[in-house]
């Protein structure tokens, strides 16, 4: 997997990928291509070649490698190449140096030629760009397939094994980094996903990309290290900002990726409000402190700081931070009229927010910035899903709400939630059983068993009635019993409110980038 990634940079770098661009990278007839290649270099760009060859070299080993039966987080490390099993790291330099030579020199050709697509494409740049010369772009014309992981040495078992959610494991992050053809990054995705047998849901914009999928632990890391090596978001992702959880392929229906004005759909122009200018980040730890000093203090109500949950009514009501704000909105869409409608509550505040993974924050804090009634605006770094790998037992309780068809993760024991219909204790979402309605209901067992599996009386009653012909296939958007609520609720000043049943289904919100 070729990379744009360069040791050196100036003048010197541009002669030697100038020259290289010239070169025949697909002719096989050489006998020694090591040495043909290096005889075409002067002594001022052997250095260039010495470094894409290292990275050549390193990538093709890093393609063999394999996962321990403990985690790919284990220091141990076995290598499987052409049938054999290596278990150190010197036999497996050995056996590449010695049997794929002709690999390395054709992956060595294919870095040098892609920095030289690099540095052409940086020279088309405008002017306002010209105090970053070597800005890394994306060569638009260049195969997807140049940029997928060789699964050649894996058994095709080892990639779709994780059926089963032990087996398996659901990957979620998003990246903020502008992008010149988020069109070419969309046909790259879905070429990488499919070649992994990942399924899942990735959202692609101008300003970056937000995705979560699922599938076996080996495709999982395989996706990862492409991610962490791929030009535009290698200096922007890093390994902690991939969450993950128990899963697998089967958490999805299908594998859905697509091209947006938003990576999460806020329903404000990035052009307006930009990722750019977000809240101060706090670490879950940082975090955790700020929440104990929140909710230490005798008159919370009276306080300075408010504790925002960034996240949908439906999100909230299964599991959130003591003390928060929930906000009683049906999509993350509604969180700018919220904010708009509910600006005096925030008037000299501290606001600490917080979301599932922390992109809704991202742009949400940059949106309640700029409105500059606030003293400052905090968010959780990693969201909900990275503070709750740290403190299971913290402040937040009851479950964590994610767009998939599991529903929630958890990670303690308590239940805040009860049955929309007995109110006993009990936080399992079920879609709606009336097959025009798609909203998610509380209903117990014991109320399941006497029928009660809408999500209110009148689909309850449509439920009983046969429904035939296209209304079958005709869904709403929104129910009947959640059309009565306010669209924006006014919040009183003595704000903490908890959200109320029915739940509506997801929408196309953060970590369930909906593709519609």
């Amino acid at each position: 997997m070729p990379s744009s990634t360069s040791p050196d940079q100036g003048d010197d770098l541009e002669n030697c990928i100038l020259r290289f661009s010239d070169l025949d990278l697909k002719d096989m007839s050489l006998i020694n291509p090591s040495s043909s290649l290096k005889a075409e270099l002067d002594g001022s760009t052997k250095k260039k070649y010495s470094f894409a060859k290292k990275k050549a070299f390193a990538l093709f080993v890093k393609t063999k490698e394999v996962p321990t039966k403990r985690s790919f987080e284990c220091k141990e490390k076995l290598w499987k190449c052409c049938q054999q099993l290596f278990t150190d790291q010197t036999s497996i330099h050995r056996h590449v140096a010695t049997q794929h030579a002709d690999e390395i020199y054709h992956q060595t050709a294919s870095i040098l030629k892609q920095l030289a697509v690099t540095l052409s494409t940086s020279k088309s740049l405008s002017s306002a760009d010209e105090k970053n010369p070597l800005k890394e772009c994306l060569p638009h014309n260049h195969d997807v397939s140049a940029w997928l992981p060789d699964i050649s040495c894996f058994n095709p078992d080892e990639l779709i094994s994780g059926q089963g959610s032990e087996e398996g494991e659901v990957l979620l992050y998003y990246c903020y980094h502008d992008l010149e053809d988020p069109q070419w990054i969309c046909a790259w995705q879905t070429a990488l996903c499919q070649h992994l047998h990942l399924t899942g849901k990735i959202r692609i914009a101008a300003e970056g990309i937000n995705g979560t999928v699922g599938g076996s632990k080996l495709a999982t890391r395989l996706y990862v290290e492409v991610m962490l090596s791929f030009p535009l978001f290698k200096d922007d992702l890093c390994k902690d900002d991939f969450k993950t959880s128990k899963g697998g392929a089967h958490c999805f229906p299908e594998l859905r990726v697509g091209v947006f004005e938003e990576i999460v759909p806020m329903g404000i122009s990035p052009k307006k409000i930009s990722y750019k200018k977000p809240g101060i980040h706090l670490s879950p730890g940082e975090f955790h402190k700020e929440v104990e000093k929140f909710l230490s203090q005798a008159n919370q109500e009276q306080s300075d700081t408010i504790l925002l949950d960034c996240r949908n009514f439906y999100e909230s009501k299964i599991g959130r931070f003591q003390g928060c704000l929930a906000p009683d909105i049906r999509k993350f869409s509604y969180f700018p009229s919220y904010v708009d409608k509910n600006l005096e509550l925030f008037r000299e505040k501290r606001v600490l927010m917080y979301c599932t993974g922390g992109i809704r924050c991202e742009r949400g804090s940059a949106y309640l910035k700029a409105k500059g009634v606030c003293k400052e605006v905090f968010q959780l770094k990693g969201g909900i899903h990275k503070y709750l790998e740290e403190f299971p037992d913290g402040f937040y309780k009851g479950k964590l709400f994610v767009f998939d068809e599991r529903y929630a993760l958890s990670y303690n024991s308590d239940v805040v939630s009860e049955c929309s219909y007995c109110g006993a204790r009990w936080d399992q979402y079920k879609l709606c059983s009336t097959p025009q309605c798609r909203q998610l209901v509380l209903t117990c067992p014991a109320c399941q068993g006497q029928g009660f599996t809408a999500c209110c009386v009148t689909c309850q009653d449509k439920g009983s009635r046969k429904v035939s012909g296209p209304m079958q296939d005709s869904f709403k958007e929104e129910c009947e019993c959640t059309a009565r609520r306010p669209r924006i609720p006014r919040e009183l000043l003595q704000h903490v409110r908890q959200p109320v049943s029915p739940e509506p289904g997801p929408d196309a919100d953060e970590d369930g980038p909906v593709l519609m």
